[in-house]
């Protein structure tokens, strides 16, 4: 099997082998897995996630030390450990993965394998946010320090035919007994198969040959692996990143927004710097309702909704001229009128002048804990809207980012349940 990272037209997913924990060895698998790295919430789901079972992937992708290097050194002498210890083995023959998750009616698979890397330009794997320098760099570090992809990106691509190719071999592959089950405590039951037959991989690998694909979930790790791999050179198992590949034809994702919560903005200041320029009312809560009074008005344009003093302010109908003003032009219409564009363009940028740095803003996924941590610190939540899919999509065949954060895809992969050593 040749290594090179050089992709023709379309995905080129190998095979590999996988990592993973040995379930005697661990308490739990369930146990032993967490959310992707940033969507725990820190310190609180941290500390809850350490104390779930001492080998925790956390340990992994979370390492907790003073200093950067002591944070990816822990990390890279934890897994050494684990593996010597037998809490972590790979699997003898390489493989793809399928993966399912269920919770309810709600049911997503895909398959999970190394996928070779290209640059945006290419076409190949759609990027639509932009990302944030200093997390790709503690990513990088990691990774470096660990020679391992250590959670797998979601990634999304559009399928045809139910009957063949990777869909046939998913649903069939679904059918049989997994290597395991197990339902973490946010309710979902995770199962995952190897797929080794050489017709099946054929199958799989020829199907998504002519396929694009867009970063749903992982912008910042698929620039870490871009990253790497131009450090190693050509030719090397750097050419390849671990990620999760869902048709979303069959499987459509659901997305969310990602909320700010502006640590050191006050709410009455945040409202007093909007006086004139947008419409501001109060709306009732208890939070549900107010979101849904949100999602009313989204559906007309830009809207947000402000909170952290115990009142649920909703923000609308920019000045038009203070978004001519604030918000670049050279840009398609689409993406002058994202919520997230209007948000650090004109608010962000222009009328609060909040430096978009982490002392300063944290993006939160979770609706309540954007809310709690806002009352908390005194600070403000800015709670978003998500966006459709298919904008998404349309603005990243134009080659046109996103403001980093704006949406979330899920459900997420968990971490933990394989992992790629790069050695």
């Amino acid at each position: 099997m040749t290594t090179s990272g050089t992709a023709d037209h379309g995905l080129r997913l190998i095979p590999f082998h996988g990592l993973r924990y040995v379930p005697e060895r661990v308490g739990s698998l369930a146990a032993v897995t967490s959310p992707p790295y940033d969507v725990v919430v820190r310190p609180d789901g941290l500390n809850h996630l350490e104390s779930a079972d001492p080998h925790n992937i956390v340990r992994l992708i979370l390492p907790q030390a003073d200093t950067p290097d002591a944070r990816n050194q822990q990390a890279a002498h934890t897994l050494r450990d684990w593996l010597a210890e037998g809490i972590l083995s790979a699997d003898p023959v390489p493989a793809l993965y399928v993966y399912e998750q269920r919770r309810g009616e709600l049911l997503q698979r895909g398959v999970i394998g190394a996928l070779a890397l290209s640059a945006a330009d290419a076409g190949i794997v759609l990027p639509h946010e932009d990302v944030m320098p200093h997390v790709v760099t503690d990513r990088a570090g990691l990774m470096r320090a660990t020679s391992a992809n250590l959670e797998p990106l979601l990634l999304t691509y559009l399928g045809e035919d139910p009957t063949a190719g990777a869909a046939a071999v998913i649903e069939r592959t679904a059918r049989s007994t997994p290597l395991f089950s197990t339902t973490t405590e946010d309710g979902f039951q995770h199962r995952l198969w190897a797929v080794t037959d050489p017709a099946d991989l054929a199958a799989i690998t020829g199907d998504l040959g002519d396929r694009q694909a867009l970063i749903a979930d992982g912008h910042h790790r698929w620039a870490t692996y871009l990253r790497l791999q131009e450090e190693h050179g050509s030719d090397t198992p750097w050419d390849f990143g671990l990620v999760l590949l869902v048709d979303t034809v069959r499987y459509p994702l659901q997305v969310r927004a990602i909320h700010r919560l502006l640590r050191r903005l006050a709410p009455a200041d945040a409202l007093a710097a909007l006086d004139g320029r947008f419409r501001v009312r109060t709306v009732d809560g208890p939070l549900p309702a107010a979101m849904a009074a949100l999602a009313e008005a989204a559906e007309l344009g830009n809207a947000f909704l402000l909170t952290g003093d115990g009142s649920f302010h909703l923000v609308t109908d920019p000045e038009p001229a203070l978004i001519e003003r604030t918000v670049r032009g050279d840009r398609p219409e689409a993406w002058r009128r994202l919520d997230a564009t209007v948000l650090h363009a004109t608010l962000l940028d222009t009328l609060w002048a909040v430096p978009d740095a982490p002392d300063q803003i944290s993006y939160i996924h979770d609706t309540e804990a954007t809310v709690e941590m806002a009352e908390r610190l005194g600070g403000t939540a800015v709670l978003l809207h998500p966006v459709r899919e298919s904008v998404v999509r349309d603005l990243a065949r134009q080659g046109v980012t996103m403001p980093r954060k704006s949406t979330s895809f899920g459900p997420k992969p968990a971490t933990g349940l394989v992992l790629r050593s790069v050695d």
